[in-house]
């Protein structure tokens, strides 16, 4: 009955009670550039942003899948994935990586 009088630790990042430095720093990159990516995108002028900070964003948010522990962070990591391709995807549509 010991673990029964234990205070429950409530957060945000990590549902095991581990800290996950490498998880949570992927999990922020990709929700970062995700959210930058998404916004740029809706601007023709710059598409270069948003097609590169897609881009990053899905590589970075793949390999945060790769390694993630968590159902929160992969909950998180789709999140940022999802912004990152419609970023990508979009900023490819006005003008690509290069600006062609």
């Amino acid at each position: 009955m010991a673990q029964a009088m234990r205070s429950p630790q409530i957060s945000l990042l990590s549902t095991d009670g581990k800290p996950h430095p490498l998880q949570d720093t992927l999990m922020a990159v990709t929700l970062t550039l995700g959210v930058v990516a998404f916004v740029t995108a809706f601007f023709h002028n710059l598409h270069l942003i948003s097609s590169w900070a897609g881009l990053i964003g899905i590589l970075t948010g793949a390999y945060g899948q790769f390694v993630s522990v968590t159902t929160r962070e992969r909950f998180a990591l789709i999140i940022g994935l999802g912004a990152s391709a419609i970023g990508f995807y979009l900023g490819m549509f006005h003008g690509g990586l290069f600006g062609g």
